[in-house]
Formats: C-alpha cells, structure tokens, sequence
C-alpha cells in the first residue's frame, strides 16, 4: 500500500488525534500506552486528523466544572450522585496557609484536615447540589502551645450550610415573594431562609455604602390596622433612586430626632429638603436636627387633600339640605354630582356638566366653593416662582374671605401655621410621592407575609424589594 505526500504527513501530527478507541475518551475501551500500542500493531496504516479530541490525563479532567461551580481557589476531586438524586461535588482547596486564630500571623505548617463539611449549592438540572470540602488546618509555631487554625475559605461562612453564592441566590429569590413560597420552591427549612436573610440583610442603613441623601421623606404606618401601632417610615430621594434609611419604631418626635441626629455629618450636608406631610413631630425633628435653614417641603398632595376635605364637607351638608328641599325626582336627577366634582373640568363629560349646572343653580355656595378649589388647585399646577406662588395664594385667601364661605376655615388655619412649608414645594417643585409610593408598597408587603410586626424584619423585607434586584441579579 503506497501513500501520498500529503498522508504522511497527517501521519505525522500530534501523537493524540486519532480515530483509534484506545485514544479517544468517548469509546471504552481505555486509554493507556498499552491499548495504544495494540491498536497500532493492528491498524497499520497513517492516522487520521482527529473529530474527537482524545483526554489529556496529565491535566485537571474536572477543569469545566471548576469554571461552572465559579468557585475561588478550590479544584474538583469527584461528582457523584447520591441515592437520593443529590449532585455531591468534593473540592480540595487550593490556597496554602492562613492565619492563626489567636496571634493572626499567618501560618503554612500543614496539620491535617478539618471535619468534613457539605454545603448546598445552586441547582444543578433541578438536582439539589452539594459542595463537599474538608479544610485544611495549619498550626501556628509562634503561639504557645502550638495551636491548630482551620483555613477560612471566601466562599463561605462557618456554621453555615450553604455557599454563599447559594445565599446570594436565596435573597433573589425572596424579592417580592414569601419567606414560606421560597422555603417550599427550593425544599429549604422555613427558618434556614430566615436566616439566611437576618444573615446577610442589616437591620439598619449602611452609612458607609450611601455616598449623598438629596430628599429625606418621612411618613407613617400601621403595623397593624386598627391597633393604631404606627411606626415611622424614612426613605431618600437620591437621582431617582428610592431608599429605605430606618423604620425608628413609633412616630414621636424624639424617635424620629434620635434617628435623624444619627446620620453622618458628611450625608447631613448632602441633605437639599425634608419632604413630609404636615405632621408636627415630623417637622419639628427635622428643623431640630437639620436647623431653620433646611427647607422642609409639606407634601402637595396632603395640602389638597386638606382643602378638598373642607369642600367635601360643604359639599354633604348642601346634598342634605338639597334632599329634603327638593321632591325626589328632583334630587334623583343630581345622581353622579360627587363624581363629577371630583373631576377635572377638561375630562367631564356632557351628561355631568348638566349635572354639576344643575346642583349650581340649586347651590350657589358650593358653585363659589368649587371654584375656589379649582383655582388652588390651578396655582400649584402652574410652573412658578416660589414668590410668585406666595402672591397668588395671598390673593386667594383674601378672596376667600371676602366671599363669606367658612368651609375653608381648617385650610386657613393650617395655611397660616405651615405657611413656609407650604410655599417651599415651588422651590423644586419636590413632592412626597416616593414617600407615599412607598407606603403602599409597604402595605403590599404586609397583606402578601401576612403582617409583619417586628420592625427589624420590616426593614429588611422592604430593603430587598427596593434594592435586591440590583445587589443579587446577576
């Protein structure tokens, strides 16, 4: 049998590409010198390029594993699977050395291997995942007695049962979720998610990983409806970005003073307002806390709701007085007025302007009352200045005085007490609606855990839906 140039020389490539079974990983018949050398004797003839890349011994045959597993200083020894199912996975680790326990110098004398320790993974194929190590221990020359340290690995804590990349991926899995949903999805101990959560999640701010606070919100709520148990609730603004600072316990102004006074002299200078509704502890602390300068900005939303309270009020009294003036066809022709008082003139409909012109001609005072709410309203929607605004509201409660309505009385008062709280929303135009936002999202939180009481749990809980995407997605 005569050959071409060409197929010597593929005779001549590397001596591990080969067809040959005793060369290639994928047929069974082994891999050795020996096998080798009958399969040469038998197949006398110029090998093939390779398909199928023969294993290397000498090197790491779990070196892809190692990659997967994304595990530092460690090397694959086995898998197995147990009877169970479960994937074992044991590693050997691959750091020389640690520090001493008592003295911190660190040591390389080699002294044995630690107990054997299995720590749950990720999920390998729906398979629960186990990492088996046994540490090394060291001891230390320089201390008396000769102690014996066992190394400390990065990848996990000691006493705990999971890696922590397995800790990382519990805490995703909690984001809006339950303790209880995650503890029967990943056939985890109902107390071993707790804990991985009080773990890993401080039950306070981390001052040192806040770099500014632009707007501090400050607001109230019930941990329990009805019981009247309210706890404060502060939050930062900062670039758009919401975030949780304390849950300080009860809504005193001493608690929420306290806690203000705990923040760091370097974010205190960052601080450009303190939004908050009209609650008088709440803004007496801040102004305590932050001085006269800070501009404390009464939430818009809470003033309107105060002035449409007072309208709200004219409003049932007239719908009294009207029902029994007016024969019931009459009155059954106002049906819908609430509604259409509500809404915005813009988007009410034909059929409620003849109903709002109805109860007008029969109420000439909550016509006059209406307009009056309208036009406050008009002023805080207008792009202006803060003195601007200031001369306008002016205006309006003079006009209001003139007509002769007291429905308005509670505003006026309220108006002249917090008038410079008020006036600071056109500053910035700044709301509390993060704040508020907030809340109902907290109330969610609550309805989906079935209440939660201690405010340490609430503070985490409310840390991971506000921020556990962007910490443990990868």
């Amino acid at each position: 049998m005569t050959f071409t140039s060409e197929a010597k020389t593929i005779g001549r490539q590397e001596e591990n590409s080969s067809y040959f079974p005793g060369e290639n990983p994928y047929f069974p018949f082994g891999n050795s010198t020996e096998d080798r050398e009958k399969h040469e004797a038998r197949y006398p003839f110029p090998r093939i390029p390779l398909i199928f890349p023969c294993r290397n011994t000498s090197q790491n045959t779990f070196s892809d594993m190692e990659k997967l597993l994304n595990i530092p200083d460690v090397t694959v020894e086995k898998t197995e699977i147990n009877e169970t199912g479960d994937v074992i996975i044991t590693v050997r680790s691959t750091c020389e050395g640690t520090c001493c326990d008592r003295c911190g110098a660190e040591i390389n004398k080699p002294y044995g291997h630690g107990r054997e320790v299995m720590l749950r993974h990720l999920s390998v194929f729906g398979r629960k995942t186990y990492i088996r190590i046994s540490p090394p221990r060291y001891q230390c020359a320089c201390c008396e007695g000769s102690p014996v340290t066992t190394q400390k690995a990065s990848w996990y804590e000691q006493r705990s049962p999971h890696t922590g990349e397995y800790e990382k991926y519990i805490l995703l899995q909690t984001v809006n979720s339950t303790t209880e949903d995650v503890s029967v999805r990943e056939n985890l101990g109902y107390e071993a998610v707790t804990g991985i959560i009080s773990r890993r999640i401080a039950a306070e701010a981390k001052w040192d990983e806040i770099k500014r606070i632009d707007i501090i919100g400050t607001d109230e709520i019930s941990l329990r409806k009805g019981h009247k148990d309210f706890v404060t609730i502060v939050t930062s603004l900062t670039q758009g970005d919401i975030l949780i600072l304390a849950v300080p316990g009860d809504r005193k102004k001493e608690t929420v003073r306290k806690f203000l006074k705990t923040i760091p002299k370097r974010l205190r200078k960052t601080v450009r307002g303190v939004c908050s509704d009209m609650y008088e502890d709440f803004i007496n602390a801040a102004k305590e806390v932050f001085g006269k300068r800070m501009r404390i900005i009464a939430d818009r939303f809470h003033v309107a709701k105060l002035y449409r309270k007072d309208f709200d009020g004219l409003r049932k009294k007239e719908m009294r007085r009207l029902k029994k003036e007016l024969s019931e066809e009459e009155y059954g022709k106002l049906k819908g007025a609430m509604r259409a008082l509500r809404k915005k003139k813009e988007k009410l409909s034909d059929e409620e302007k003849e109903v709002l012109k109805r109860l007008f001609g029969y109420s000439p005072d909550l016509k006059l009352a209406y307009d009056f709410c309208r036009e406050l309203t008009d002023i805080f929607e207008e792009d202006i200045s803060k003195s601007e605004a200031k001369r306008k509201i002016r205006i309006w409660k003079i006009q209001v005085g003139v007509s002769g309505l007291n429905c308005f009385d509670n505003f006026l008062k309220t108006l002249k007490k917090r008038h410079n709280e008020i006036i600071n929303y056109f500053t910035d135009r700044q709301t509390g609606g993060f704040a508020e936002g907030l809340n109902n999202k907290i109330k969610v939180i609550k309805r989906r855990c079935y209440g939660i009481t201690n405010i340490e749990n609430l503070f985490r809980r409310i840390f991971l839906d506000l921020r556990g995407y962007s910490l443990f997605a990868s």
